[in-house]
C-alpha cells in the first residue's frame, strides 16, 4: 500500500471552482476534493512607489489602531517636554 499524497491547488478568484473540482475528480487516482476558505490579508498600496506596504509596517499599523505602541499626551506642552523641545 502506498501512502497517499496530497496537492494544494490554488485558483483565481474569477474562476467557477466547481468546474475547477468537478475536473480535478476526474483524474485518476483521485480519492478525495476538499475545497477550504481563504481570507485575503487587507493590504495597502503606495501610490507613490506603485508597490504594497510590507508585513511588517501592516502590523505596526495594525497595531496603532488597536492602540498597541501608541504614546498618548495629557497636553501638547507634555508632548514637547517628552521630545525635549
Amino acid at each position: 500500500m502506498t501512502i497517499p499524497q496530497q496537492f494544494l491547488v490554488t485558483v483565481d478568484g474569477s474562476v467557477n471552482v466547481s468546474n475547477v473540482t468537478r475536473a480535478i475528480k476526474m483524474l485518476r487516482g483521485v480519492t478525495a476534493v476538499k475545497k477550504a476558505k481563504t481570507t485575503a490579508k487587507p493590504r495597502l498600496y503606495d501610490p507613490k512607489t506603485g508597490r504594497y506596504l510590507n508585513d511588517k509596517t501592516m502590523k505596526t499599523i495594525e497595531d496603532a489602531h488597536k492602540g498597541i505602541g501608541v504614546t498618548t499626551y495629557e497636553s501638547l506642552d507634555d508632548f514637547y517636554k517628552e521630545m525635549g523641545i
